[in-house]
C-alpha cells in the first residue's frame, strides 16, 4: 500500500492525539567567523567537594561506569559532607563502620533504605546492585587498619576509604586508589605520604599546616588544594569543619 503525504490541520491533530502545534520562531543562526566566540558554561559532572585556590568549584566525579577507589586521610566531618552531597546527586550511600552512632543522624537526615543511606557493621555490607540508574558510594569508616572489604569498587560503585591517620596499610591503599585526599597530618606522616605519592617537597611539607576543611586531592597527574565549605544545612547537621573527631 502506497503512503501519501498528508498535513493534518489543528482540529485533526487534537482529535487524533498527534499533538499540538508548538510555537514558531525564526531560526537562530551564527556566522562561521563568530564560532570561536561561542562558549557554553558546562563543567564536570559530580559532587562539589569545595573550592580551589582560585575560588572555583572543585568537582569529584564519583558516579562512573568504571571502578573508582578513593582514599581520604582525614577527618570524619569531610567524609560525612561528601556522603551528604553524594546522596543529593541521587547516589545511594552505604557506610561500613564500627561507630554507627556517628552516622545515625545522617541516616535520619538523608533517609534509609534503597534510595538513601544505610549503615552496616564492618565486614557485613551486602551486594548493592549498583547500576547507571542507581549509582552507589560505599564509605569504609573502619579505623586505622580496615580489613579487605566484601564489597569492592565496580562499575557505578565507587568506594571511599577513610583513614584517620597514616597507618601501615595506608601506602598500599594509596597506591591502589585512583584519587587520594590528605588533610592535616604530622611532619613524619607528611614525609611518608610525599614519598609514596611522589609529591614535591614544598607540597608535602605544607600538609602539617593545612587548616580544618582543607584537603590536598591527588591523582596520578594532578594535585589540587580544596577548601570544603559547609552549607548552612550541613553546618546545622554536622557542625563546623574539623580535622579531629
Amino acid at each position: 500500500m502506497a503512503l501519501t503525504s498528508h498535513t493534518p490541520d489543528l482540529g485533526e491533530r487534537l482529535r487524533t492525539g498527534f499533538g499540538l502545534l508548538g510555537p514558531r520562531h525564526q531560526r537562530h543562526s551564527l556566522p562561521p567567523e563568530h564560532l570561536d566566540t561561542l562558549s557554553l558554561p558546562i563543567g564536570d559532572d559530580g559532587v562539589v567537594v569545595g573550592v580551589d585556590a582560585e575560588g572555583q568549584p572543585a568537582v569529584m566525579g564519583i558516579n562512573r561506569p568504571t571502578p573508582y577507589d578513593i582514599v581520604l586521610i582525614g577527618g570524619l566531618w569531610t567524609a560525612q559532607v561528601l556522603a551528604l552531597r553524594a546522596a543529593a546527586t541521587g547516589a545511594r550511600v552505604a557506610v561500613e563502620t564500627g561507630r554507627a552512632q556517628h552516622w545515625a543522624q545522617l541516616v535520619q537526615a538523608v533517609g534509609g533504605g534503597q534510595s538513601g543511606m544505610t549503615v552496616h557493621e564492618v565486614g557485613r555490607v551486602p551486594p548493592q546492585g549498583a547500576s547507571a540508574g542507581g549509582p552507589v558510594l560505599v564509605i569504609r569508616d573502619c579505623g586505622m587498619r580496615p580489613p579487605r572489604g566484601r564489597v569492592a569498587s565496580a562499575p557505578w560503585q565507587s568506594v571511599l576509604t577513610l583513614l584517620p591517620y597514616l597507618s601501615p596499610v595506608a601506602p598500599r591503599l594509596m597506591r591502589q586508589a585512583r584519587l587520594v585526599g590528605v588533610q592535616r597530618v604530622s611532619p613524619d606522616e607528611a614525609a611518608e605520604i610525599g614519598r609514596v605519592m611522589g609529591l614535591p617537597r614544598g607540597e608535602y611539607e605544607s600538609l602539617p599546616t593545612l587548616a580544618d576543611g582543607v584537603t590536598l586531592w591527588c591523582t596520578d597527574r594532578d594535585r589540587q588544594y580544596v577548601m570544603t565549605q559547609a552549607t548552612d544545612a550541613e553546618t546545622g547537621l554536622l557542625g563546623t569543619a574539623r580535622r579531629m573527631d
